[in-house]
């Protein structure tokens, strides 16, 4: 990131002498201090984004079956948009009640080393069974999703609890304090919470099949990436321990994840894969923007600071914004540095003639001007006049026709101009150009 400083304003009553060296070194010229208005501005890159957006996917493999909304419409959150058939996501839910029954049925009296291996295959169906509810409480409709997670979340800790007191009973019975009967009954109690579990996941995903607005806005059907759909239950089947994971994939429906998904085009009869994005729905009752600063600058970067912007699609025309939060945690760019990201709120543009410039739509490049730092009327002296001494700046004034190293203290840095708070008075002399070339004691015109 480039941090750029300009000049609003030219510096009052400075009057520029050339100096002669009388050597082969370049000219040496000297100014007197003055008063300018200059600003600091940070260049940083930005992306337009709407008020909002959320997209759904395909929680299951099948076809669609109806289309309810067209590209544009404006919708409700909670509007049905379309409907999704999927034969498979259907016989998932039957074997889960089915499944379900069996464990609700009387359990047999295996000897003790088939006791320790149920419990294994308790467990591992558990795990499967609250990776699938965990994906679908991310497909639940927006004002349902927090329940739906609590839900899973409680679920799994009654499953913790069960499980604690099954393999209690299991040591007991080993140690021959315990009964059989009492290990079974525990193990059954855990059996019972892992496919209840399941058969909510699957009943989940077959409501899922009707996909309904995550939020108010207008739709665009399909798209690229995806959303909440085959990334999320990847990453879920993806983070069990690799003795687990085939059951919770088969359990998913083949692979928690489908890896590269294809956009299908949303129309009836067209086949869609788990994780292939359906919708999305964007709010865009008003548009902002996301800059990256670098580290460097975001000190600078406060709320209330205002910029100008400009869009690589509307050449010319000025758009208004003020910085409305600066992320506490950083972004890793690309080339390896950091930076942190800056949301602006957009005003209205205007194109070189005057006329209103065009609303930007999301996901447009732009590049914000932010005005971090400003002096009106301060006292003020060309960049090219500071100069560094070790960990501090310094321009050279001239007293007695020998320049004099002088410390200062600066504020705003413009392009052109650069204020100067503590170290120089208004009509001293200093250098402005040559002033690398000059050393303490030299003689200045």
């Amino acid at each position: 990131m480039t941090r750029w400083r300009t000049l609003l304003g030219l510096a009052t009553g400075v009057a520029l002498l050339a100096g002669c060296t009388g050597d082969s070194r370049p000219a040496v010229e000297t100014a007197t201090v003055g008063r300018a208005d200059v600003v600091e501005i940070v260049n940083a890159p930005a992306t337009v984004a709407a008020r909002a957006q959320s997209s759904v996917s395909a929680p299951a493999e099948g076809t669609i079956a109806e289309v309810l909304a067209a590209d544009g419409d404006r919708v409700v959150a909670g509007q049905p948009l379309l409907r999704v058939s999927s034969p498979a996501a259907q016989e998932r839910l039957r074997r889960a009640r089915e499944a379900d029954a069996k464990a609700a049925a009387a359990v047999p009296r295996p000897t003790t080393p088939s006791l320790t291996g149920l419990q294994a295959n308790v467990d591992a169906a558990a795990a499967a069974a609250f990776a699938a509810a965990r994906a679908a409480a991310e497909q639940a409709p927006r004002e349902r999703r927090e329940q739906a997670r609590r839900e899973v979340r409680e679920a799994e800790a009654r499953y913790a609890e069960a499980r604690e007191r099954s393999i209690e009973a299991l040591r007991s019975l080993e140690r021959g304090v315990g009964s059989a009967s009492a290990a079974i009954a525990a193990i059954g109690e855990a059996q019972r919470i892992q496919t209840r579990a399941a058969v909510a996941a699957a009943q989940a995903t077959v409501a899922a099949l009707l996909v309904r607005a995550p939020i108010s806005g207008t739709v665009q059907l399909g798209g690229e990436g995806g959303g909440n759909g085959g990334d999320e239950l990847g990453a879920l089947v993806g983070s069990l321990p690799e003795s687990v994971r085939g059951q919770a994939e088969a359990a998913l429906g083949g692979g928690g994840s489908s890896g590269s998904v294809t956009t299908a085009e949303i129309v009836v009869g067209a086949p869609v894969e788990k994780g292939t994005p359906l919708v999305t729905v964007f709010d865009l009752t008003a548009v902002h923007l996301v800059a990256s600063v670098d580290e460097t600058d975001v000190f600078l970067v406060e709320k209330g600071v205002r910029a100008d912007v400009e869009l690589d699609a509307v050449p010319g025309a000025r758009y208004t914004a003020t910085v409305t939060a600066v992320d506490l945690a950083p972004t890793e760019s690309a080339r390896g540095g950091v930076t942190y990201r800056v949301r602006l709120s957009l005003g209205p543009g205007t194109q070189p003639d005057g006329a209103p410039a065009p609303r930007p739509r999301p996901g447009m490049s732009a590049v914000a001007d932010l005005r971090v730092r400003s002096a009106t009327g301060a006292l003020a002296v060309p960049a090219a006049a500071v100069i560094r001494q070790g960990s501090r700046d310094a321009v050279w004034l001239v007293a007695g026709g020998r320049a004099r190293a002088r410390v200062v203290r600066l504020g705003a840095q413009g392009d052109d101009m650069v204020e100067v708070r503590d170290g120089v008075a208004e009509g001293d002399t200093i250098v402005v150009r040559g002033a690398d070339v000059v050393t303490e004691g030299d003689r200045v015109p």
